[in-house]
């Protein structure tokens, strides 16, 4: 299917309407809606917040009359189906819009070309896959939770050049400057929940909070606590929703950290450690849709060698600290190159005076 260099703008708008939201609507997409009549744009929305009106039912109420006959623009195909809102494809059909550019198909089961198929059907000119690939990274958790029933995991790592996150003794602070922690809070503020280990939190005692004013929400925080060493005082327990996974029945032990505040789940998997896919299942049925991971060397080593890394976000610093230094993984040793582990650069820019690297598993 062609599309003009007109579309390509028009839904580039839609999509940048669309990044708004990409701290507050999960669990829903971000989606982003541009209303265009006679080359003008008189309409625009975008989905802000779960429960509330679609992009397109915002972009319609500003276009009001002059919706009839319009060309759509939006980044994800019309829902068809009635959930906390009724479905947009009828909305879009009682407006009267003549035509409607979807970037990309809708994964939820519950649509999957139903709404492309309802507008079709209403005689409505409907076009898919403009722009799919730029829709796609924008809800890249949400297409993954629908297709594959867990959500996209995010590693977010600080090092130095030689691979290090910290000294023998355990100190840390700062490897990376001002403007590499900043854009780690914009990455924690986009997640629906964060990823830490226990010996993160008994080690640094982190809040693992967004600390952005632009951010209205904060993500689950998700602690891998196999046998159940998080002290109740720890900083993690305050302020927000948090969830500790174990492999102990210690029932003692989960009281005391329910008394905390935190919700305790058990689910026991190989050596007497936490079963790192039946969490990651767990929280897909929780409507999570991005994960973002800081923990340490043991967590981030068994995430990877579970082949459960979709993203690996390393930050390097311009420095060397030795040898004996902390390590990035904890994984068995190879024994030869086979076992080795493959990521494809997907992007790299300078952040302040930082190397910021975001890779993908080799196929």
């Amino acid at each position: 299917m062609t599309f003009s260099a007109t579309d390509h703008g028009y839904m580039a708008q839609a999509l940048r309407l669309a990044e708004q939201g990409l701290y507050t609507t999960t669990p829903n997409p971000r989606v982003g809606c541009v209303i265009v009549k006679d080359g003008v744009i008189v309409g625009e929305g975008w989905h802000q917040r779960a429960g509330e009106p679609h992009a397109e039912v915002h972009a319609l109420c500003a276009a009001g009359d002059r919706a009839r006959g319009a060309t759509v623009y939006v980044t994800l195909e019309p829902c068809s189906h009635h959930g906390r809102t009724p479905p947009c494809a009828h909305a879009l059909i009682d407006a009267g819009a003549a035509r409607v550019v979807a970037a990309m198909t809708d994964p939820n089961p519950q649509v999957a070309g139903r709404g492309i198929q309802l507008l079709t059907l209403a005689g409505i000119r409907a076009e898919v896959g403009l722009m799919a690939a730029e829709a796609r990274e924008l809800n890249i958790g949400f297409v993954a939770r629908m297709t594959r029933g867990r959500p996209w995991i995010r590693i977010k790592t600080a090092s130095s050049l030689d691979g290090k996150t910290a000294l023998e003794n355990g100190e840390s602070k700062w490897l990376t400057g001002a403007a590499a922690r900043a854009d780690v809070q914009r990455w924690r503020a986009r997640a629906c929940a964060i990823l830490t280990g226990s010996g993160t939190v008994l080690a640094d005692d982190p809040q693992m909070n967004v600390r952005l004013p632009e951010a209205s929400r904060q993500p689950l925080r998700v602690i891998v606590d196999s046998a159940l060493k998080t002290p109740p005082t720890a900083r993690i327990l305050q302020g927000g929703q948090v969830l500790i996974a174990c492999a102990n029945d210690d029932l003692t032990g989960q009281a005391a950290l329910v008394a905390a505040g935190a919700e305790v789940i058990c689910l026991p998997g190989a050596h007497h450690r936490v079963g790192l896919t039946m969490l990651l299942l767990e929280l897909a049925t929780r409507g999570i849709n991005e994960v973002h991971v800081e923990a340490g060397a043991t967590l981030n080593g068994a995430l990877l060698e579970a082949g459960l890394v979709d993203e690996w976000v390393a930050y390097l610093a311009p420095m060397v600290i030795g040898h004996h230094a902390r390590g990035l993984f904890d994984m068995p040793a190879l024994t030869d190159m086979a076992g080795r582990r493959g990521f494809i650069l997907h992007d790299a820019r300078m952040v302040g005076g930082d190397l910021r690297l975001i890779l993908r598993p080799a196929a």
